[in-house]
């Protein structure tokens, strides 16, 4: 009989080792002459990433870091939940109870109104002394805090107010509030009462530099003014907590969260507090509102679920998934459904829950995680160099705007990839949502990074709409003046040199952009921002003394009279004879 097969040992020592240098010689060869500097690129924080790393990454970082320390590893499914403020919550309540008995392991209620919010409907639907409950408000914290005081059970999970983040006026008032808040809390060891809106900044376009830099700027004011005679800085520190926004560039997100807990321990040790109380540290990461989209928002699902993970691997203690249709639908059961369930596959099939630092020992990231954190701490510095927060609030929101405009400009001119958006468009889509209104609606995000495109989009599918019924109307768009510079850069590059300084003249600071576009001609016009509302007062008969009036993004008029009025109000323009709306469009977004 044959003998059994025996395993043979597993060993590498016959392997000779690859140096940096060999592998880089190996590239160059497979590159056939090409420079391999060519498959750097350079991130919009500004430091460069290379096409592969190797072991010696880690010893020039000191050798193998340790597994980064966190409460727990497990961590909760909490979806969001928004209530208006005018609403009491019963609806959300009820949604969230469900949600408990499907696999969510929380809930986070946005609180339009906090004195409004029936907690003791919450006490009645959902077990709040095992249930972790976030809330974010935008003031009543006293009120709400008394309310959870009275229930039977103390709280579990968390609070978000923030009043440096969100530049309140009356901040020193507030201050006092969050004092008295600490305080309050004292007996909830599970509530964690002080938690700072770092998804401000991510879902405004800051980078994953400028969101350390700015959670650790928030968390040294409160560290430096919150602590009085009986309430000491360890308190302080304990009672922080991370409201984070994850984006869709996996690595980078990976990398920020983990950058933050070694970041978190340097700031608390300035502070006197020992690596103890920076490891009760707790993050809750939802998906980012910042990349999502109206335009193939299926392609939402595949974000949230790298996101998702995103945060998971970099080490949050509770995620939220952000649902598909959120910008255009009201909550509903399948979306939710969906949401709430990307997580629970990442634990119960991906098992993604089984280790405490999955991304220690990664080459890549952690490289990515030693880079951010120095540029974090390197740029918190500059902040508290200006007096910190709120002294240098006014530095904090110019480098989050220059942010934000780099990647509109990326999006427009198609540099950033948005799937469905300004690449690899669904030229069968079918709008589930009525356009017209959508862009006319309060409710709709203009913060997002997709917005002018979407706009541009909503608003050319709605003229080829009514175009291709025949009826001869002319459409005005508004490009809005955040994006002006973006859209007349773009279309400068289409244009000779003598057009571009004539153009130029003609465009004073401060204008609008307004696309003017009939059947026959489109004409890329400026206007300043009181033209445009006389305009589309004039347009949508409205009277030029109502107050609540807010100019649309999309003005629609029979052709002699939309001529005659653009003509009335003086706005200046460009016309490209011979062009379809659509081929001017391709140019604004510089695809031509």
């Amino acid at each position: 009989m044959a003998d059994s097969l025996r395993s043979a040992p597993v060993s590498f020592s016959e392997f000779d080792a690859v140096t940096t240098a060999q592998w880089q010689e190996r590239i160059a060869r497979d590159l056939k002459g090409q420079d391999p500097a060519s498959l750097t690129w350079t991130t919009p924080d500004g430091f460069v990433v290379q096409p592969f790393y190797h072991q010696e990454a880690l010893q020039a970082l000191g050798g193998w870091p340790s597994p980064l320390a966190r409460p727990a590893t497990h961590w909760r499914n909490v979806p969001t939940y928004s209530v208006p403020a005018l609403e009491r919550g019963h609806g959300a309540i009820r949604r969230a109870a469900e949600a408990l008995e499907r696999g969510a392991e929380g809930a986070h209620f946005v609180l339009g109104h906090s004195e409004g919010f029936d907690t003791d409907y919450l006490q009645q639907r959902m077990p709040l002394a095992t249930t972790y409950v976030g809330y974010t408000v935008r003031g009543g914290v006293s009120g709400l805090l008394q309310r959870l005081a009275a229930l039977p059970s103390p709280p579990r999970g968390f609070l978000v107010s923030d009043p440096v983040t969100r530049h309140a006026p009356d901040l020193a008032a507030q201050l006092d509030e969050v004092r008295e808040a600490v305080r309050t809390a004292r007996a909830w060891p599970a509530f964690k009462v002080l938690g700072l809106d770092v998804a401000f900044y991510g879902n405004r376009g800051a980078t994953a530099t400028q969101q350390l830099a700015f959670a650790l700027s928030t968390a040294a004011a409160y560290l430096s003014e919150l602590p009085t005679a009986d309430l000491a800085v360890a308190e302080v520190a304990a009672a922080l907590h991370l409201h984070v926004a994850v984006g869709p560039n996996y690595f980078f997100e990976i990398a920020k969260l983990r950058a933050l807990r070694k970041l978190w321990a340097t700031l608390l040790h300035a502070y006197g507090l020992p690596a103890e109380a920076a490891q009760q540290l707790t993050i809750f990461a939802s998906t980012a509102t910042w990349s999502q989209t109206t335009l193939d928002p299926h392609t939402n699902l595949l974000r949230t679920t790298t996101e998702a993970m995103s945060a998971v691997l970099g080490g949050a203690d509770a995620v939220s998934v952000g649902t598909f249709d959120c910008l255009f639908h009201a909550p509903n059961e399948f979306a939710e459904r969906l949401a709430r369930n990307l997580p629970v596959l990442l634990r119960e099939e991906a098992y993604l829950d089984r280790v405490q630092d999955p991304a220690a020992g990664s080459y890549y990231v952690e490289t990515l995680t030693d880079q951010l954190a120095r540029e974090g701490w390197a740029l918190f510095q500059k902040i508290q160099a200006q007096g910190g927060l709120p002294a240098a609030t006014g530095f904090v929101l110019q480098e989050l705007h220059t942010s934000a405009q780099a990647q509109f400009r990326r999006i427009a001119n198609g540099e950033q990839v948005v799937v469905g958006t300004n690449k690899f468009h669904n030229p069968n889509e079918k709008f589930d949502y009525n356009p017209k209104r959508l862009l006319r609606s309060r409710d709709f995000d203009s913060t997002r990074a997709t917005y002018p495109a979407e706009v541009l989009r909503l608003a050319t599918a709605l003229h080829f709409e009514r175009r291709e019924k025949k009826k001869k109307r002319a459409a005005l768009v508004l490009l809005g003046a955040h994006t002006n510079q973006t859209i007349l850069e773009s279309f400068l590059m289409t244009l000779p040199e003598a057009d571009r300084t004539e153009l130029h003249k003609s465009h004073p600071e401060g204008t609008l952009s307004v696309l003017f576009s009939s059947a026959e001609e489109a004409t890329l016009m400026y206007a300043t921002p009181e033209q445009f509302g006389r305009l589309a007062r004039a347009i949508s008969h409205v009277p030029i003394d109502e107050p609540n009036f807010i100019a649309p993004a999309l003005l629609t008029a029979d052709l002699a009279t939309m001529q005659e009025a653009t003509h009335i109000f003086g706005l200046k323009e460009f016309t490209v004879q011979g062009y379809s709306t659509e081929a001017v469009l391709a140019r604004l977004q510089g695809k031509k």
